[in-house]
């Protein structure tokens, strides 16, 4: 059903409860035909910044037809090649950041391949890119996916680090970055920051890999001043702690900390309301 304002709508509100609700037992899906082509391409840029103005351009050009706009730093595609075997580097020299997109059509026309290099052109022509490769097979395609999909499991050889699931407005994403690398370097000199996430949607997993001279367990006890001035940071900046992975248990504080006496309020309301007996995945979110 698409349009239904009959009063609260249960289903965004069981939306995030993590289960302190109640218990879903069935639920409908709706399917979206598979595009029937895509284009694929890399861009290396200078700076950060630059990504926002690309998105833009993206959109501009294809629309809802954008379906991935990853960012990259040239740390993490360090960090595949090192670790990863079977991986290869996607431009002749390297570059500080990468943004990978992907624009998917309906038909199998061609017309994603000449929206993205319509966007590649016009990106050239402003000075946005200092590189790009546009995949001209499903393997040149995928052997791209891949670099950014092996980050989690590259990350594990380099021993300790410290993750966070956060977003902030896309305007803000490039002063995040700088200010928290800035800030975590402040607290854990030699710390290697590791951004990365999907630009659309200001989802940024600002992971931290500990410093090549330090022990993991040295490391480690960096994790609370870190993580507090990260969040600070991104509540100063209009963004949330929890973007995608949810509370649990190991937010419950900084839930606490972040929404106000009244939201907290009317969480454990609804929450009394659905499960008097707090019988309802106790312990978690609230």
């Amino acid at each position: 059903l698409k349009k239904d304002n009959t009063g609260y709508d249960l289903k965004d509100l069981f939306i995030g409860s993590e289960g302190t609700l109640g218990v879903i037992t069935a639920a409908v899906l709706k399917l979206f035909p598979r595009p029937a082509e895509s284009a694929t391409a890399m861009v290396a840029l200078a700076e950060i910044s630059h990504a926002l103005d690309l998105f833009s351009l993206a959109q501009e050009t294809a629309g809802r037809s954008v379906t991935a706009f990853e960012f990259i730093p040239r740390i993490f595609i360090d960090f595949v090649l090192r670790n990863i075997p079977g991986t290869r580097e996607p431009f002749p020299k390297t570059y500080p950041w990468y943004v990978l997109i992907e624009i998917s059509g309906a038909k199998a026309d061609g017309q994603a391949a000449r929206e993205m290099e319509d966007v590649l052109g016009q990106a050239a022509e402003r000075g946005l890119l200092l590189d790009a490769v546009l995949a001209g097979s499903l393997s040149q395609a995928r052997d791209l996916w891949r670099l950014r999909e092996s980050v989690s499991e590259a990350q594990k050889p380099e021993g300790g680090n410290i993750k966070h699931d956060v977003s902030v407005p896309i305007a803000k994403i490039a002063e995040f970055i700088e200010r928290a690398d800035r800030i975590v370097e402040s607290i854990c000199p030699g710390a290697r920051p590791l951004p990365l996430g999907h630009f659309g949607d200001g989802n940024i997993h600002y992971n931290i890999a500990q410093p090549v001279d330090m022990s993991k367990e040295r490391f480690l006890e960096f994790w609370e001043p870190i993580t507090t001035a990260v969040h600070e940071l991104v509540a100063e900046m209009g963004g949330s702690i929890s973007a995608e992975h949810g509370i649990g248990r190991m937010k419950r504080k900084d839930l606490e900390r972040y929404k106000s006496a009244v939201e907290l309020e009317l969480m454990r309301r609804i929450k009394a309301a659905f499960d008097p007996n707090g019988i309802l995945n106790p312990g978690k979110l609230l």
